[in-house]
């Protein structure tokens, strides 16, 4: 993609793909199917996580698969609040742009 992924479109991405599980999801995952959509490195997202976690939008737990412990995300009630935000402003934002392509005029 040529377009840059700013921080809130990331976490908004990342918000979608955990709220997707009622259980939450594991990081491998989440980074796959975020991968499926944008180009980006695992190396990106984990801090994406950290940080979605430190601001009370991600809880974490651990599972026990086969042996070994996986850190699950789960999204929280504010962290449905931020996506359901993001949703909003995204739809807000992307009329926008697709009128300025199509080449019709905004005003407000």
């Amino acid at each position: 993609m040529i377009f840059n992924t700013g921080a809130a479109l990331l976490d908004a991405i990342v918000l979608a793909v955990v709220s997707g599980s009622e259980e939450g999801t594991y990081g491998y995952r989440i980074t796959k199917e975020v991968q499926q959509l944008i180009d980006v490195s695992e190396s990106t997202l984990y801090p994406v996580l950290r940080r979605l976690q430190k601001d009370e939008c991600l809880e974490i737990y651990d599972k026990a698969i086969d042996g070994r412990n996986r850190r699950y995300y789960k999204i929280t009630g504010k962290g449905d609040a931020q996506l359901n935000l993001y949703k909003t402003e995204w739809l807000r934002y992307s009329k926008k742009i697709t009128a300025i392509f199509e080449g019709e005029l905004i005003y407000g």
